[in-house]
């Protein structure tokens, strides 16, 4: 298993809900057919002609400030979300105020797809920094599916891999040991950044320790902890957020090990 494949399929308050509905929703200046996310999101893979068909829907846009949610669990479910620009977690509710995150999404991610079962979100999406996203309604992309087995089959590849990420997360919390789970997660954010054209070794963390913690089944101390020995033994350089893979080969080894 190449690096790339490990990085690939390892990974994946805020107003009233009253509120949230009158946050304001602009007309796309940009369409799908020329977005420079297209070959990341729900146009990948379609032809010029389908493309244009996704232009045709009533897409929206709509910006969500750092710590505000784009929606909550149990909200009714209408759209689906690409992601423009920023960073967001999605996470569970536990008991105890408590909470589960789930994920992180960047640019060229869809989300909300959790509610298309049951009519209602089961997770919470929160902006880890001020963000931008294409507002999708699911009932007019129904449309477009009616008319496309091509569009049809791009919303059945993304949900699949959203069904891949989580298998991978049962993997990732199941049999490895925290070097293991954060050199996964590192690897899983290089893939990432690379696809969006930016450095595949240098790079600010959106989340905080406690978030990753959380996502990869870690203990605070335990992340802090791990992110230390990789700088000893010159795997990263950490100043707060911002990192650097000083042997990004290595560190691939670190999971491919485990992987085999």
């Amino acid at each position: 298993m190449t690096l790339a494949t490990v990085a690939t399929n390892v990974l994946t308050f805020v107003p009233a809900a009253a509120a949230r509905t009158r946050m304001p929703v602009a007309p796309l200046k940009t369409s799908c057919s020329t977005c420079h996310l297209r070959d990341l999101c729900l146009p990948c893979g379609l032809n010029g002609s389908e493309r244009e068909s996704l232009d045709r829907l009533m897409f929206g846009r709509r910006k969500v400030a750092a710590g505000q949610a784009l929606y909550r669990a149990g909200d009714k479910f209408r759209f689906i979300y690409a992601v423009r620009s920023g960073t967001f977690k999605s996470s569970l509710a536990l008991p105890g105020d408590r909470e589960q995150v789930s994920g992180f999404h960047m640019a060229g991610e869809l989300m909300g797809l959790d509610a298309i079962a049951n009519g209602a979100h089961a997770s919470t999406a929160i902006a880890l920094e001020d963000t931008e996203v294409c507002t999708i309604q699911y009932s007019h992309l129904n449309e477009a599916i009616a008319e496309s087995g091509n569009i049809q089959l791009a919303m059945a590849q993304l949900m699949s891999r959203e069904i891949v990420r989580e298998h991978s997360l049962m993997m990732l919390l199941g049999s490895m040991n925290a070097e293991e789970r954060l050199a996964a997660f590192l690897l899983n954010l290089s893939q990432r950044m690379k696809a969006r054209g930016y450095s595949a070794t240098e790079f600010h963390l959106r989340m905080s320790r406690a978030e990753i913690g959380s996502y990869l089944g870690m203990k605070l101390e335990t992340v802090s902890r791990t992110f230390s020995a990789f700088q000893q033994q010159e795997l990263l350089e950490v100043d707060k957020k911002h990192v650097r893979i000083l042997d990004l080969e290595r560190l691939g080894r670190v999971v491919a090990t485990r992987m085999h």
